[in-house]
């Protein structure tokens, strides 16, 4: 049961992770440091372990945690794909369809609220893309053969792996964008709407 609690480890650790968006960005597209853009990915990665893990085991869920927590994630997932791109190293039409997806299901909300809910449990198989695709673009990131052009045994097999957790995790990501679309539909069905206030007779 969520509490209406802000002051916590875990929501303090999100919104480390959210300011880190920005400099990851930074990082990427400014002077391309991309060892230290990976550092802010495995600290945000690590953060986003934790968040969770605090939560439950410090009883400190909230509901303020449970919007930071994935708005964070896809924060994450279109800086890095922004940034990707416009370096090349992803072609433009996996940045689109990754936020897409996104737009999507943030068009559903509106239908959820006419049954009295704001949003619906995060699926096992949403945290499975995430988490797949929190693994690829790190990897596309070091297969990147940079300015000198030369790739290396290391970038090759980066490129490899990150591909592969790339077409995984969007695959992944889109089920179960489905699948939530299909819950809404559902629920749209079997709960009636909700009423509307009554109006004060004053």
């Amino acid at each position: 049961m969520f509490e209406d609690r802000i002051l916590t480890i875990p929501n303090a650790l999100s919104f480390v992770r959210l300011l880190l968006v920005p400099l990851f960005l930074w990082l990427v597209l400014g002077p391309e440091a991309d060892e230290w853009a990976l550092v802010v990915l495995m600290v945000s990665g690590i953060t986003d372990y934790l968040d969770g893990k605090l939560a439950r085991q410090l009883n400190q869920t909230s509901k303020i945690g449970a919007i930071l927590d994935p708005v964070a994630d896809r924060l994450y997932i279109l800086a890095v794909v922004i940034g990707l791109s416009m370096r090349d190293i992803i072609p433009w039409w996996l940045a689109i369809i990754l936020p897409l997806r996104d737009v999507l299901l943030f068009g559903l909300i509106p239908f959820l609220r006419t049954r009295g809910y704001s949003s619906l449990p995060v699926h096992f198989l949403g945290k499975a893309a995430t988490a797949g695709l929190l693994y690829a673009f790190p990897l596309l990131l070091l297969g990147d053969p940079g300015s000198d052009g030369e790739v290396g045994t290391m970038e090759n097999l980066a490129r490899v792996f990150g591909w592969a957790f790339t077409i995984w995790g969007v695959s992944l990501y889109w089920w179960a964008g489905l699948l939530y679309a299909w819950q809404v539909r559902r629920l749209m069905v079997s709960v009636p709407p909700v009423s509307a206030p009554a109006p004060d007779a004053r």
